[in-house]
């Protein structure tokens, strides 16, 4: 073969692989408008997020801030609305069976991916099912199976059946129906959560491994678009819609997002107009408390500490009790984060989970004082047992962290109560990014860890879930058939359909998470924020997306 032959090949393939996931605005296959961001106008909201984002693929994203800016341009079947109901967004109308186990959804006419290919059925039949499929490891896949009860999501997860065998199919391009395998009251609530965004299968094909690892290899159906994002980038753009569906609606010409993990500096930031909207902590909160654009929002994250219980010292129980008891989180609300966040010692956060009647599934975040409270007497004698089951009297934990700035404060204070308060206990802190910090803690690399959780959804499962035996999230390993059995009953057995006692029994399993200690409560997050006063409508969720923006102005 000749020079110049195998230099042409060498030179085709090499464009096929750097230009064949580009977004192809000329193609004459393209059936809807191809988004022109070149004339779009409006204001450009600067936005402070505090932690590195490693992806915006719905699928695979595993945090906050992600499912915050894949929100941003992504639609699923349903939406949040401003009050926090459930809306319709690509869905246009339901209709549910009478025996509440087949789900059919009418799309929209009108919602059109970035490239100009109408958002079909088969786009949510694809993501679901790659969703679902072990090879794709999603994290969140048990959306579909434990939560969901999507029909033959269990048996797809554990390799005993094929993808394709999900109970979601497209009857037509614009008819996508849902089989469940039991009733579940809080299905809507699911689809506005990103597991169940859609994904262009053609686009996606294109793109391979590229997928979703930069602006040029993400499509988007939502208000906003994508212009610049990398894994790691400290700063991402996106640009308003025009082709939007609800493009008349969104007022901001886009949006800014700035990674900046220290409190100080955003402030200074803020305070010379590069910043519309940062997150204080600390000694900063202080400082700007007094201000008109000063906000403390709830954000229905928990932050606990997971000991792993697979470490032998960890696996005893009296040991694990006195840590949990040995840590005053008073001192660490008040001392360290200083941002109004409250003290808690229960494992479901208060204000986002209500029955019926409307009432709050945790009306007192110190609801089991015989359980869960600081109390070094206790603690020490807690300890003494151990050491004497055990047969040790010094032990050595590693604690891993975040490199986050408040993150590293909490985890030193841990430190120092723990040495202080149990004798011959040391504590070596080990500080990661958090993308590092969830590998190790997902790897089981770690002694305690200190972590958070946000409710995905509004009901107490969404907490409960995750210890579990084999859950993805349930860092420590714990495992109990007991309450293994209690949640099995509220998700998909006797008490699924009766809100009443499936109240009951979740409360029986939250009880049984105090009682092994298989997680220490700190503190219920509540944001210190300053927006400024020509910034409105911002809407504040504690369930799933955080931070919506589509009713967002910039005057």
């Amino acid at each position: 073969m000749g020079y110049m032959k195998v230099l042409f090949i060498i030179m085709s393939f090499l464009t096929v692989t750097l230009f064949g996931c580009q977004k192809d605005k000329n193609s004459t296959a393209n059936r809807g408008p191809v988004a022109d961001t070149s004339k779009v106008s409006g204001k450009v909201l600067n936005v402070m997020i505090n932690n590195i984002i490693e992806s915006v693929d719905p699928q695979i994203a595993m945090d906050g801030t992600s499912f915050e800016i894949i929100a941003d341009i992504t639609d699923g079947l349903k939406q949040m609305a401003p009050d926090g109901s459930v809306a319709n967004a690509i869905a246009k109308s339901e209709t549910i069976s009478d025996d509440g186990l087949t789900y059919t959804f009418e799309l929209r006419d009108d919602a059109y991916w970035s490239n100009g290919d109408p958002v079909t059925a088969h786009d949510f039949v694809f993501a679901w099912q790659r969703a679902i499929d072990p090879a794709t490891a999603s994290e969140y896949s048990y959306m579909i199976s434990d939560i969901a009860q999507i029909k033959n999501a269990v048996a797809i997860a554990s390799g005993k059946m094929e993808p394709n065998q999900l109970g979601v199919r497209a009857i037509d391009d614009k008819t996508l129906e849902v089989q469940l395998t039991v009733p579940v009251s809080y299905f809507d609530q699911l689809l506005y959560f990103c597991t169940f965004y859609p994904i262009n299968e053609k686009f996606y094909n294109k793109c391979g491994d590229s997928f979703a690892t930069s602006a040029d290899t993400i499509l988007s159906n939502g208000a906003f678009i994508l212009t610049e994002f990398s894994p790691g980038s400290k700063s991402i753009k996106l640009v308003k819609n025009p082709t939007y569906y609800d493009a008349n609606k969104i007022s901001l010409g886009g949006i800014n997002y700035s990674v900046i993990d220290n409190s100080l500096d955003a402030l200074n930031k803020y305070n010379s107009g590069t910043l519309d909207i940062i997150q204080l902590s600390g000694d900063q909160v202080a400082q700007a408390k007094n201000s008109s654009e000063f906000k403390n929002i709830g954000s229905g994250y928990l932050w606990y500490v997971a000991p792993n219980t697979q470490n032998p010292y960890l696996a005893n129980l009296n040991f694990r009790l006195a840590l949990t008891h040995a840590i005053d989180r008073e001192q660490i609300v008040n001392d360290v984060v200083k941002d109004g966040s409250p003290a808690t010692y229960v494992p479901i956060p208060s204000d986002f989970a209500y029955n019926s009647s409307g009432k709050d599934f945790t009306p007192n975040l110190q609801e089991f004082p015989e359980l869960c409270a600081f109390d070094v007497q206790k603690a020490r004698s807690y300890y003494k047992t151990a050491q004497q089951e055990l047969g040790m009297q010094s032990f050595k934990l590693v604690f891993v962290a975040d490199d986050n700035e408040v993150q590293i404060a909490v985890a030193t204070n841990i430190k120092n109560q723990l040495e202080t308060n149990l004798p011959d206990l040391s504590i070596e802190l080990n500080i990661s990014p958090k993308s590092k910090r969830r590998e190790a803690m997902h790897k089981g690399n770690f002694d305690i860890g200190l972590t958070r959780w946000g409710p995905d959804y509004a009901d107490p499962m969404t907490y409960l879930g995750m210890w579990i035996t084999g859950n993805e999230n349930n860092y420590g390993q714990y495992s109990n058939p007991e309450y293994d059995a209690i949640i099995a009953d509220c998700t998909d057995g006797a008490l699924c359909t009766k809100p009443a006692e499936r109240w009951t029994a979740m409360k029986a399993a939250e009880r049984i998470i105090l009682r092994d200690a298989v997680i220490y409560p700190l503190y219920q997050q509540s944001n210190a924020d300053m927006i400024k006063s020509n910034v409105k409508g911002i809407a504040f969720h504690s369930v799933a997306v955080n931070r919506i923006y589509k009713e967002t102005t910039k005057n």
